[in-house]
């Protein structure tokens, strides 16, 4: 958690470089079993269980948390928490085979290395340790709060067909709701439907008498174009039920085809925007390109920039919203979380979110670039990494709760934190 990350005018090369460096060190480690000391200094390098925070934690370490939760007048809101399975305990959850499979040695290694972030130690209990993690890991802190859990679709073409080989990953959207239905203090169920399936309407209707006040799309990894003209009555239908979209945007790091980025495109949600539906812009859209489609020659533009356009229209005030999760990881420069901090004029409209289990990825937590950038003190990175160590959607929250922009001092209002009144939970 001690490395650097790249200067802002290097950050394009940068990630590409990086993108090569990390593909070259998975097939490095493809010998080494899933639980060698590599795989899990690269994923879950934890130290402590969940419930062992208050003894495991140093006062000064405790104390930075307690203070991260002071100023909160209700509890905390992750509007962004994934539940994947193996389906071994007929959940349903499924895996790309290609992720459990040595033909393809990056795939099997970024696989062990997630199984380890999730602590996730026989594969055939993924479901159940997968679940247990989490439960512990949310009910445990100063001020246990509420997430959103994602359920996943698979990719279906236009046909309205299932791809299952373009499809990363496959969460039923009944398993959310058994879940939730578990831990009804913990969870509020976030269903996933591709608008291209034949029964997509039937279905929207079902998941929100099922309690689902939210969706959740990746349109790079699900196929899915959200300026069609196919998906108009889908989001007519979302307006109509109270149904919010909490969709990906910029570049996804998960899908290799470049022809497949372009569905990432922030300016292609304005059709979703333009039909009533509330959208959460999950990452802000922080990382990547995309085509500027308000420009004739069509040229790249930083997809957070795009994002931020959006942003600044006022046709969208009380629709468009972004999310915080993922922005403060080593494939972001930071440019993104310094804007974000700076214009406090947007704070009203952002909202938190975790993404596990990205920040317990340990390869892609590096505390140290934000103190070299200024956003935070020495003694804090000590103090966050310890609080890794324990309790890695706990990190997560006080690490965004800490930074402070290095010019102008502005942080995230404890608001931030807390479910947005104008937004479904």
């Amino acid at each position: 958690m001690a490395a650097d990350g790249p200067a802002p005018a290097q950050a394009t090369g940068a990630r590409r470089l990086r993108r090569i460096a990390l593909s070259i060190a998975a097939l490095a480690v493809v010998p080494l079993a899933c639980g060698s000391c590599l795989v899990r200094e690269l994923g879950g390098n934890f130290t402590h269980a969940p419930q062992e925070w208050r003894e495991a934690l140093s006062p000064a370490a405790r104390r930075l948390v307690e203070q991260s939760f002071a100023d909160l007048s209700s509890p905390p809101v992750d509007y962004h928490t994934h539940l994947v399975g193996l389906g071994d305990s007929g959940s349903g959850a499924w895996v790309n085979p290609k992720m459990r499979s040595w033909l393809h040695p990056v795939l099997r290694v970024k696989f062990s290395i997630y199984l380890s972030a999730c602590a996730v130690e026989e594969i055939e209990h993924a479901d159940a340790q997968f679940l247990d993690r989490l439960v512990a890991l949310a009910s445990e802190g100063p001020r246990p709060g509420r997430h959103a859990l994602l359920a996943f679709d698979r990719n279906w073409r236009a046909d309205g067909t299932v791809n299952d080989e373009e499809s990363e990953f496959f969460v039923p959207n009944d398993y959310v709701f058994a879940v939730v239905k578990r831990h009804p203090d913990l969870f509020s169920p976030v269903a996933s439907i591709h608008p291209y399936r034949p029964d997509a309407l039937a279905e929207l209707d079902r998941c929100a008498r099922n309690g689902a006040r939210l969706l959740k799309w990746i349109p790079a990894a699900m196929g899915i174009d959200p300026a069609d003209a196919r998906c108009d009555p889908f989001y007519d239908r979302m307006r109509e039920l109270g149904v919010a979209l909490l969709s990906h945007a910029g570049r996804e790091e998960a899908i290799d085809v470049e022809e497949a980025q372009k569905l990432g495109n922030p300016l292609r949600l304005r059709r979703a925007l333009d039909h009533g539906v509330k959208l959460i812009v999950a990452h802000c859209a922080s990382l990547g390109e995309d085509e500027d489609l308000d420009r004739d020659d069509r040229a790249p533009a930083s997809s957070f920039d795009l994002f931020l356009r959006m942003m600044d229209e006022k046709r969208y005030d009380g629709l468009l919203f972004g999310e915080l999760s993922a922005v403060t990881d080593c494939l972001r420069d930071r440019r993104p979380i310094g804007v974000l901090l700076e214009r406090t004029d947007l704070h009203g409209r952002l909202v938190n979110g975790s993404d596990y289990p990205i920040p317990a990825v340990n390869c892609l937590v590096w505390t140290k670039s934000f103190v070299k950038w200024g956003y935070l003190a020495d003694d804090e990175r000590e103090l966050l990494d310890e609080i890794y160590g324990v309790n890695p959607i706990l990190f997560d929250f006080v690490l965004k709760r800490r930074l402070k922009h290095p010019t102008t001092g502005a942080s995230f209002p404890a608001s931030l934190f807390e479910a947005n009144p104008l937004l479904p939970i």
